[in-house]
């Protein structure tokens, strides 16, 4: 969730290293696929043995995204800007370019150097402006009304064909109590199939405050760990984490087409929504709940009790996540997801409403049933008197 010169929805910033290659200098393949060691720790490319993501969708939420980096090119569809501020400086979509190239980033970066590779890299993104980079001087003078960009923004997403939506967002001010407009927006995705995936927070080692958009109920909240698969300290512990996934040290395309190494929740919701998007590729019938349950059942390095609010489920991995999701489909879509009533006692009135009309079925069926004997036995009557003549 955080690059220095990241979020300006009020991000927590942690450390972010500014990576580019010397001047005119194309890097060797091996040594930039080295940086990316989050896709082979998540087996990506055993899963694209099945799929990369073609056919998704995937909105980007943030601060814009730069089509013209390499990475990028032909990627992705830009959506409005919804931060008032439209003017483009050089600290426009640094942050939000970061995230479009680890969700799909195609690996071709400019002259001969092989770029960075997204965790879907065939799957479309479509860039919606929802904030300021941190430390753009223009988030003081936002025009009034923009503080509902993120909820018009998940909207717009939707209304705009996206089945996957990342958002790196959250850390400060309004994101720490969420807001009535986000959580209908929210609502409003999920009735509609869109799977939302949101970055967990950054100040696990501090507050520890719960964070929206990831808490918000269906949203996949997504925490980091590092290297070695152990929770970055900075990632937020909440009961209602979903999965954790790289944040250390992540490779990233930078808005000035250059690239750089980044640690935050931001780049792990940013994988996760990937994974989402390569479920969403080979299985599109799969509905919201069943792809965070194919997420959080696919997942590696799963707590012995199951789910706790540093790993939630465990470290959401690419192929597993693929296999949990072929099982669900051979199963009946209402074994899968189970819709479970909201209001206490509706069973018991729905079973009443069935017994009814059960009754009245019986009922109509006995009175049809009495209408014809009688018919049948004046029939005989008939047929007798003539017999007898």
């Amino acid at each position: 969730m955080s690059y220095a010169r990241a979020l300006g929805a009020a991000v927590a910033v942690t450390a972010l290293t500014a990576f580019t290659w010397p001047s005119g200098a194309a890097p060797a393949l091996d040594r930039r696929q080295e940086r990316q060691w989050a896709l082979a720790a998540m087996d990506a490319p055993q899963a694209w043995r099945t799929t990369r993501g073609e056919g998704v969708t995937v909105a980007v939420l943030d601060t814009g995204v730069e089509a013209r980096h390499p990475d990028l090119a032909g990627a992705v569809v830009e959506g409005p800007d919804l931060t008032g501020t439209s003017r483009r400086t050089s600290l426009w979509g640094r942050h939000g370019t970061a995230m479009a190239s680890v969700i799909a980033g195609r690996g071709r970066g400019a002259g001969r150097s092989p770029g960075v590779t997204g965790i879907a890299p065939a799957a479309t993104v479509l860039s919606v402006r929802v904030a300021l980079e941190n430390d753009d001087p223009r988030r003081g003078r936002a025009r009034r009304g923009a503080g509902d960009a993120l909820a018009r923004g998940i909207r717009y997403a939707v209304d705009h064909g996206a089945q996957v939506i990342s958002m790196s967002l959250g850390g400060g001010g309004g994101s720490w109590r969420g807001s009535p407009a986000e959580e209908s927006a929210v609502l409003y995705a999920l009735a509609r199939g869109a799977v939302l995936v949101a970055s967990s927070g950054n100040d696990g080692a501090g507050a520890n405050r719960q964070n929206f958009p990831a808490a918000y109920p269906g949203v996949i909240a997504v925490g980091a760990v590092d290297e070695n698969l152990r929770v970055a300290p900075f990632s937020n512990r909440q009961d209602y984490l979903s999965v954790v996934a790289p944040g250390r040290r992540i490779l990233a395309a930078d808005g000035n087409a250059s690239y750089v190494l980044g640690d935050g929740t931001s780049s792990a919701a940013a994988l996760v929504a990937g994974v989402a998007a390569l479920i969403r590729s080979e299985f599109p019938e799969l509905g919201p709940a069943q792809v965070r349950r194919a997420v959080e059942r696919g997942t590696v390095r799963a707590p012995g009790t199951g789910r706790d609010p540093a790993y939630g489920h465990g470290v959401a991995n690419a192929e597993r996540a693929l296999e949990q999701a072929a099982r669900m489909r051979r199963l009946p879509l209402r074994a899968a997801a189970p819709i479970r009533s909201v209001a206490p006692g509706l069973t018991g009135t729905g079973s009443l409403r069935r017994a009814v009309c059960v009754l009245l079925v019986l009922l109509v069926l006995t009175m049809a049933a009495r209408r014809l004997l009688r018919h049948h036995h004046r029939g005989v009557g008939a047929c007798g008197h003539l017999g007898r003549r």
